[in-house]
């Protein structure tokens, strides 16, 4: 069968993705909370996956957390730490976040900016400090976030269209 198609893809597969991480249009960046955004990257309703940056440019617990499949992580700029753990993930870490494990993503108050790379399979499930659940994200919930905030500042909703799969 592969000795038929003109490239290297199957044409049921998935599209390829590129594009430049870190935009020059502040736009493209979607606010999470305050001092909080995502970028997205790939949004995987196939796999139900998404990939992303996420900036925070303030300092303190951004959320108490879990996921139920692996997250990998890869720290570009800045620094950050789980409360429940001794270790600081710096510029140029790599993070693996087994399933399943509480944590409280923090960011110290002399790191102005930190940037981090993130591959979430499944979803993130907030949590409370009794471990109650309060909420969640998806691939659909982040895809839902991106349309509307593209819609208000111009790129228009189907802007987010690029990146999902």
């Amino acid at each position: 069968m592969y000795d038929t198609l003109i490239g290297s893809t199957h044409p049921l597969a998935a599209r390829e993705a590129q594009t430049i991480a870190i935009p020059e249009d502040e736009r493209v960046w979607v606010p999470q909370a305050e001092g909080v955004w995502f970028r997205p990257l790939l949004l995987n309703t196939l796999q139900g996956q998404w990939c992303n940056l996420l900036r925070v440019r303030r300092a303190g617990i951004l959320s108490r957390h879990l996921h139920p499949a692996p997250v990998h992580g890869y720290v570009i700029k800045g620094r950050w730490h789980y409360l429940e753990h001794d270790w600081v993930a710096e510029t140029g870490s790599y993070v693996f976040e087994p399933p399943g494990e509480i944590h409280t993503l923090t960011v110290p108050a002399d790191c102005p900016e930190m940037i981090t790379f993130f591959n979430i399979s499944g979803c993130m499930v907030y949590l409370d400090t009794d471990n109650k659940q309060i909420g969640f994200e998806d691939v659909f919930t982040k895809i839902d976030m991106c349309r509307k905030h593209y819609a208000q500042n111009g790129l228009g909703a189907d802007y987010v269209d690029q990146f999902v799969r």
